[in-house]
C-alpha cells in the first residue's frame, strides 16, 4: 500500500502517534538509523507501493512494526531475515523475541539459528511431517532429521548451545 508510514502501519487510524512510534522503537527502526540520517523513516515518510523505496530490512522492520501495533495473535513468518545484513538481522531477531515472545510464530526457517530457542520445531520433508517436538527432544534422537541438519551445520556447537539455554 503506498502512502505514509503512518498508513501503512494504522490502515485504520486507530491508533495516536504515541502507539505508532513505540511499534517502530520496539521494531528496531532506532537500531538501525539516527535522526540526524539522512532517509530518515518517520510516521510522514511516504511509501511507495510495495515499498520500493525502502531496503529489505527497513521493510521487514515496518512489518513487524505493523503486527505489534496490530496485536496479531498468530504471525506466520517466511525466514524474517533471510536477505539482510547482520546487523538489522540481529535487531529483528531480538525484537521478534521481546515483542513477540506472548503470540503464536509460525517460522519458516532456512537458517537454524532462527528457530533453535523455538518452543516447538516441526520438521518437514518432500512436503510431509516427520519430525514434531521440542529442539532438545529433537536432539536426542540419534537419527533425527533435525539433529542431522543441525550436526552437519558450520554451526553445531553454538546450535546445540542455544537448545540448551533455552
Amino acid at each position: 500500500m503506498s502512502g505514509t508510514v503512518r498508513q501503512n502501519l494504522d490502515p485504520f487510524d486507530e491508533f495516536d502517534d504515541a502507539v505508532l512510534n513505540a511499534a517502530l522503537r520496539s521494531a528496531g527502526l532506532d537500531a538501525v538509523q539516527s535522526e540526524d540520517d539522512e532517509n530518515y523513516i518517520g510516521l510522514e515518510s511516504g511509501v511507495s507501493a510495495g515499498g520500493g523505496n525502502f531496503s529489505l530490512g527497513q521493510r521487514q522492520i515496518l512489518a513487524l512494526a505493523r503486527a505489534i501495533v496490530r496485536r496479531s495473535k498468530v504471525l506466520i513468518l517466511d525466514e524474517a531475515t533471510a536477505a539482510i545484513d547482520h546487523n538489522t538481522d540481529a535487531v529483528i531477531q531480538k525484537s521478534i523475541r521481546t515483542e513477540l515472545g506472548d503470540r503464536t510464530l509460525i517460522i519458516v526457517a532456512h537458517r537454524l539459528q532462527t528457530i533453535c530457542d523455538a518452543d516447538k520445531i516441526m520438521v518437514l520433508e518432500a512436503g510431509n511431517i516427520v519430525e514434531f517436538d521440542s529442539p532438545a527432544a529433537l536432539l536426542e534422537k540419534e537419527t533425527g532429521a533435525f539433529k542431522s541438519l543441525v550436526d552437519e551445520s558450520g554451526d553445531r556447537d553454538a546450535l546445540y548451545a542455544m537448545v540448551k539455554g533455552h
